[in-house]
């Protein structure tokens, strides 16, 4: 199924053996995209990850020995909600990207399916809609307490050479920058009840409005943390 705008149309939704793929001209953007929870990198992380001891993980408040809900507002390919399902959080993805929202279906549908990933599955729920302009009604009828909003936004290259992943260059052509990042950080604090954790590249400005109140980096990213309280206070 081709895809609607213009530059979309050299995409395509397909179904590829037993998966959904979205697939391009191989040359420009390598293999064909799928979500894969079951197998590859996903599983990798499940198993030799770090645990709890992960930087989303300390970053979301599961190093407290405490186990938040998590509300992914940009759930993309949904590696790091699969990661905090995987580590016991209810997790609410809100992707408002149509085709990579039918990639994501198929991925948890299949993820479902398979003894070794399904119970962490089961607390993968999830929405299609703009975080940035829905995400209180979006929460509110999902039935997952927003304790934490993880945010993963889009960070802008300005150098091309940055796209390098034949992979990122095909999901960036659906779903571009989020040049609306300040309003959903905005929607985000709105919402959650206890923090607002957002991903950043380790030297990128936090995004424009309130200042995080803790920062937790790694070598090559961070977590700006915006917290409203104490994830142990109840």
């Amino acid at each position: 199924m081709p895809l609607g705008e213009p530059e979309e149309a050299e995409l395509t939704l397909e179904r590829r053996e037993d998966r959904l793929v979205l697939a391009g001209d191989p040359r420009r953007y390598g293999h064909p995209l799928a979500v894969d929870f079951v197998a590859g990198r996903a599983a990798h992380r499940r198993r030799f990850g770090g645990g709890r001891g992960q930087l989303m993980a300390r970053a979301c408040g599961l190093g407290k020995g405490v186990t938040p809900s998590v509300v992914d507002a940009t759930a993309g390919l949904g590696r790091d909600a699969f990661v905090l399902a995987s580590l016991g959080a209810e997790v609410l993805l809100v992707e408002r990207v149509a085709a990579i929202f039918a990639l994501l279906e198929d991925g948890v549908a299949r993820a479902l399916a398979d003894p070794e990933t399904a119970e962490v599955a089961a607390r993968m729920h999830l929405v299609h809609g703009d975080a940035t302009r829905e995400l209180d009604a979006l929460v509110a009828a999902s039935g997952v307490a927003p304790q934490v909003v993880h945010l993963d936004p889009m960070f802008p290259h300005r150098d091309k050479s940055s796209l390098v992943k034949k992979e990122m260059r095909l999901f960036r052509l659906l779903a571009g920058d989020d040049n609306d990042a300040p309003r959903l950080l905005e929607a985000a604090l709105d919402v959650a009840t206890h923090r607002v954790v957002v991903k950043r590249p380790r030297k990128a400005p936090p995004i424009a409005g309130p200042a995080p109140r803790h920062v937790i980096a790694g070598k090559t990213s961070r977590y700006d943390l915006y917290v409203h309280r104490s994830l142990t206070s109840g």
